[in-house]
């Protein structure tokens, strides 16, 4: 009888997944200042390990910054990663913290950016992970993320703290295998131009 129910509640789960509501999420910035460290502790923490207060002074609780760090820690085999510029730490630490459990995670940047004050493209690297730029004369002006090949996160939001917390900006996370398609294909073409083997120095 034990097994038939396991077996029962096996397959009511598997029902349930199949019939899952694909991801449909709106992130309206700026987010107020709020402590997202618990996000990023517990997606490092072991499984079942007991979870730490947070002794910083600032507010608990959802903010659209700690919605987007829960999306891209939802990452289990891949993370593509195509934006203008990349400064804010939260977000660096979440892809750092994916890379170190596996996840492959290759980013493309804009080459001028990549070097301001406070960019994090040199930490990432540093870490090992899979960077490439322009070397042409516009900018590498997009800004969206593909988690696992399944889910997309694009918008108007540059990774940085500024735009985090001071600008309106609007961030889509959508599982929609149409849309992540054509944003895959775009981000492998971009990949290929950008190999290093064709770049050019004058």
């Amino acid at each position: 009888l034990g097994l038939g129910l396991g077996l029962a509640a096996a397959l009511a789960l598997a029902a349930w997944r199949r019939q899952r509501r694909p991801v449909r999420e709106v992130l309206f910035f700026p987010s107020r200042p709020s402590c997202t460290e618990a996000v990023l502790v517990e997606a490092a923490a072991e499984p079942g390990a007991a979870a730490r207060p947070c002794p910083c002074p600032l507010p608990q609780g959802d903010c659209p910054l700690s919605r987007l760090l829960r999306r891209l820690l939802s990452a289990r085999r891949s993370l593509e990663i195509c934006l203008f510029a990349f400064s804010c730490p939260q977000l660096s630490r979440a892809v750092q913290l994916l890379h170190r459990r596996g996840v492959c995670v290759r980013i493309v940047t804009d080459a001028q950016y990549m070097g301001i004050r406070g960019s994090q493209i040199g930490l990432l690297r540093h870490a090992g992970i899979q960077v490439r730029h322009d070397q042409e004369d516009g900018y590498m002006h997009h800004k969206f993320a593909i988690v696992d090949r399944r889910m997309l996160i694009t918008g108007s939001l540059n990774w940085t703290t500024q735009a985090i917390q001071n600008n309106r900006e609007n961030v889509l996370v959508m599982e929609d295998a149409e849309y992540v398609k054509l944003f895959l294909d775009e981000f492998e073409r971009i990949w290929e131009e950008y190999n290093p083997i064709s770049y050019k120095f004058f």
